[in-house]
């Protein structure tokens, strides 16, 4: 969301009223920061052992008092978090208008991935503009039941802020990044932490790892490990002390965007990460049984390998001693955006708004 806000901030024509709800109050901090956004209201919800009833009661009690004080004409809400649901419904409550930005992703599998499938499709429900990634978003919308004209396919924000962010000289907080040499090493990065996988799952994705590893000498892998316990204990169980396998503390949003543009191919079960790697050149094995992001397997970017060990080891490896393979993966041409997906949203928000005249050049893949 920060490439819109810096963006409509710039308009003498939009006030604009950022509300945090801190639902991951380290991760965000480090963003605020880096985009030098600076919220009118942070509701700071973040509890210990926090479950999704308690975020959603929070953040619906909590935009509650704000909306009835600065009456906004649109509330914009982003992607597929608890806190973009109840933000939603908090603002049907009050008859506001709402736009969801990263609409239309969809698996149709109730609980993959859990919550954010049902989170996405009753935001769907409650929003007056939607702000499609992709052109299959926009038809899942349709399908719906959404008038095309609510409709704006803009190509994913997420596009837009790598832009901000990579840095060819960029220097690591941590030592171990800067040693790495990523011209001769085959780095890979690793990323595992969805719900979904907890438990026999996550316990066969590290295994692969562990014997990827083994196989391949002139690899080293780097996996920021989730503050979750669940993925922390079993991590230490499985990969603690594993030659070539670099355990480290979860990296804030520059560092990683800069780590994926320096590694080799990326095991990851992230929804973003699948968006985010094609724009970089980055293939992506997803450690999941579906994907919301259809588009990128489609154009070859992304694979998935659910989390059955012996896939996980055979895809990983024939990337890492198949030029050919690799090539395929690598240079496929990203279905995620142009870097202008921002610029297409601040359009017809002003459109919708009674501010400006004309159309929205939409983003075509």
């Amino acid at each position: 969301m920060a490439p819109v806000i810096k963006l409509l901030e710039k308009s003498d024509r939009i006030k604009v009223i950022t509300i945090v709800t801190a639902q991951h109050r380290e991760m965000l901090d480090q963003v605020l920061h880096l985009f030098d956004i600076k919220p009118q209201y942070d509701l700071n919800i973040m509890k210990t052992e926090q479950t999704i009833t308690d975020i959603t009661i929070r953040v619906l009690k909590g935009l509650q008092d704000i909306l009835i004080k600065e009456l906004p004409d649109l509330v914009l809400v982003h992607g597929d978090t608890t806190t973009t649901f109840a933000a939603s419904l908090a603002a049907f409550y009050r008859q506001i208008p709402i736009g969801h930005v990263e609409a239309g992703l969809r698996t149709y599998r109730k609980y993959a991935p859990y919550p954010e499938e049902m989170n996405r499709r009753l935001t769907g429900c409650l929003a007056d503009l939607h702000f499609a990634p992709t052109l299959a978003a926009k038809e899942a919308l349709i399908r719906e039941g959404v008038k095309p004209e609510n409709i704006t396919v803009t190509g994913n924000t997420v596009i837009d802020a790598l832009r901000w962010t990579l840095k060819q000289d960029f220097h690591f907080n941590n030592p171990l990044l800067n040693r790495i040499d990523y011209q001769t090493r085959k780095v890979i990065l690793v990323t595992a932490h969805r719900r979904e996988n907890l438990g026999e799952p996550l316990r066969d994705i590290f295994r692969a790892v562990k014997e990827i590893s083994a196989e391949n000498r002139d690899a080293e892998i780097i996996f920021p490990v989730h503050p979750n316990p669940r993925v922390r204990e079993l991590a230490r169980e499985i990969l603690g002390g594993i030659e070539r396998v670099h355990l480290i503390e979860p990296l804030d949003y520059q560092s990683f965007v800069n780590l994926m543009n320096r590694c080799y191919l990326i095991l990851t079960d992230s929804g973003g990460i699948q968006e985010e790697a094609p724009a970089l050149g980055k293939p992506v094995l997803v450690l999941r049984e579906t994907t919301e992001r259809p588009e990128a397997v489609a154009a070859g970017t992304v694979k998935l390998v659910e989390t059955v060990q012996h896939t996980i080891i055979s895809e990983t490896n024939l990337l890492l001693r198949d030029p050919r393979e690799y090539e395929k993966m690598a240079k496929a041409v990203n279905p995620y955006g142009d870097g202008k997906a921002a610029v297409r949203i601040r359009q017809r928000i002003l459109l919708f708004l009674g501010l400006a005249e004309g159309a929205v050049e939409e983003f075509v893949y």
